[in-house]
């Protein structure tokens, strides 16, 4: 107990993104990590999906000797899983499980939840089945586990992110109310799903009611497993005071603490190689932009980028393409530019083309056909990437000064082109720009000046919130982050302050740059996970006296 607060003996945290690489709460996960286990040594405990059906998967290391009664015990009782360590900083001890045998049995899981908590699945479609699956066998995965080895004297916290956890949650609170239960939801279904389909989500959010739009917008499953989680558990949290809105209006229920999004600077380079691999960044992506170009970049050329998930609105993509449209056309403009798009598209393969140029060693002097990609993709016509680039006839001609180029492919090093890891490609970055619309917390703005790489975001994203709140005013770029004031409908406004401090940014001298690269990093080192852990202790403390609320009051009616 540290201040009167609670600490749990032992953690269960599961979701879909543990050992599972496949957006941001992968990210908060696996950066915590290594700060919840420097307390709870080998006392937290991270559950994913057994995805890669009995093959390796990279990150993770399987262990046979760890908990091996237990795994002994639990394959008898007709559960599936492997037990190893994540592949992270701190190594966590994580379980991955197989979910596959539960669908025959979703319909009868479906009718239990209606039963008790009123969750309706009779709309379910897509992914809603898979994650309700995996949540359950996690679930028995901690109960099994639980009545292994602990006991009521022990002090545990389950705690599931985003709706996809809420059966598992829900399961827990019922069969052991011992356990404390913590949920987090990284962006509510119905409030992405609002932004996404081109409503305005701000100016109307206190007039929404979250089961209509449900409704309206065909996401009634996702978001009545999520709003009930969210009333059920012990403790109720979100990653921003954004998204705590959105769940007081959407969700109807506010959230209990807010857990910011914090980051772990050892995936940063040590001083002694940053900047031999910055050089080595900037490098190949100026070979790259060269090859497909065919055009030679000086070594000051401008490299800026956008990255995240393919939301082409919600994450800015739009507003970028826009802003590097107007500023083709902006004298103030000093230096050439490349402004890449780094979002996992429909990709098909590599270009060969741009392989052979690429390995051949030669210099170029002619594009090659579609210049604005490295990957072949499918339905390429129909990509809103290349097709607002082609709207606005932005093809990279030779005397363009700035330079588009799509890549549309998850950076994990092993891409055919880059062939380098995103952490290592951002470093080549002079200025990274994710202009959200929707962004609960926004990871790619702190992992950019985490890298000494100045950014511009906007304050509807969480992490524009809390750069401004650093200051105690709207943050600038002389400040490390540049927060742009964004709503419902000023776009236009957005896209020209944009085009505008690019070209500021272009006029800048090597020292004034060094200067906001220093800026960045020192505000980085104030979102760290040691400077936001304590929120989380927060959250533990206030499910576990619940739990334990609970178990008082079953003890006395058992006596």
């Amino acid at each position: 107990m540290v201040n009167n607060e609670l600490l749990p003996d032992f953690i269960f945290e599961y979701s879909w993104e543990v050992c599972n690489k496949v957006g941001g709460i992968y990210t908060v996960l696996s950066t915590r990590a290594q700060t919840l286990q420097s307390v709870f040594t080998d006392k937290v405990i991270f559950i994913g999906p057994d995805v890669w059906k009995g093959h390796q998967c990279q990150y993770f290391k399987e262990d046979k000797e760890l908990f091996k009664e237990w795994k002994e015990h639990s394959q008898a009782n007709g559960l599936s899983v492997r037990i190893g360590r994540w592949n992270i900083p701190g190594s966590p001890i994580a379980l991955l499980v197989d979910f596959t045998p539960y669908f025959e049995h979703k319909n009868e899981l479906y009718g239990w939840l209606w039963e008790h908590y009123r969750v309706d699945s009779l709309h379910a479609y897509g992914d809603y089945d898979e994650a309700s699956m995996f949540s359950y066998a996690a679930a028995l995965v901690v109960e099994s586990f639980y009545n292994f080895y602990l006991s009521e004297k022990h002090n545990v916290i389950y705690h599931g992110n985003e709706w996809m956890t809420g059966l598992g949650l829900l399961y827990i609170q019922n069969k052991l109310p011992q356990i404390g239960t913590i949920f987090t939801t990284h962006a509510t279904s119905i409030g992405r799903s609002i932004a996404g389909n081109m409503k305005p989500l701000y100016d109307y959010l206190f007039a929404y009611n979250g089961d209509q739009m449900a409704e309206e917008l065909n996401v009634q499953s996702k978001h009545s497993i999520e709003k009930q989680t969210a009333h059920f558990v012990d403790c109720f949290t979100t990653v921003s005071e954004i998204t705590a809105k959105e769940c007081v209006e959407l969700l109807d229920k506010p959230v209990d603490v807010v857990l910011p999004n914090g980051f772990d600077d050892s995936f940063v380079p040590a001083p002694s190689t940053f900047t031999r691999k910055r050089k080595q960044a900037r490098k190949r992506l100026l070979s790259v932009a060269s090859a497909l170009l065919g055009k030679e970049f000086a070594d000051d050329t401008l490299i800026i980028s956008t990255s995240g998930r393919y939301e082409f609105r919600n994450k800015g993509v739009d507003v970028y393409i826009e802003a590097m449209n107007r500023l083709l056309r902006d004298k103030e403009l000093k230096k050439e530019v490349i402004a890449f798009i780094e979002v996992p598209g429909w990709v098909g393969d590599p270009r060969q083309d741009l392989v052979e140029r690429l390995s051949s060693g030669k210099q170029y002097n002619t594009p090659l056909d579609i210049p604005l990609v490295t990957h072949w993709l499918h339905e390429m016509s129909r990509d809103n990437v290349l097709s607002m680039l082609k709207c606005y006839d932005m093809h990279n001609y030779p005397d363009d000064k700035v330079k588009v180029i799509f890549l549309p492919c998850y950076l994990d090093g092993k891409d055919g082109i880059l062939n380098m890891t995103y952490y290592d490609v951002v470093l080549g970055n002079d200025l990274c720009i994710y202009p959200s619309y929707y962004e609960p917390w926004g990871y790619t703005p702190l992992e950019a000046i985490a890298f000494k790489v100045p950014c511009i975001t906007t304050d509807l994203a969480g992490f524009g919130l809390w750069a401004n709140s650093i200051k105690g005013a709207y943050s600038e770029l002389t400040d490390g982050v540049k927060v742009i004031h964004r709503t419902d409908y000023n776009y236009s406004e957005v896209a020209d302050i944009i085009k505008d401090t690019v070209a500021e940014f272009s006029a800048l001298s090597t020292k004034e740059r060094d200067a906001i690269r220093k800026k960045a990093s020192l505000l980085s080192k104030k979102a760290l996970w040691n400077e936001f852990i304590k929120y989380y202790y927060q959250a533990y403390n206030i499910a576990l006296q619940k739990a334990n609320s609970r178990k008082a009051a079953i003890d006395k009616k058992g006596a």
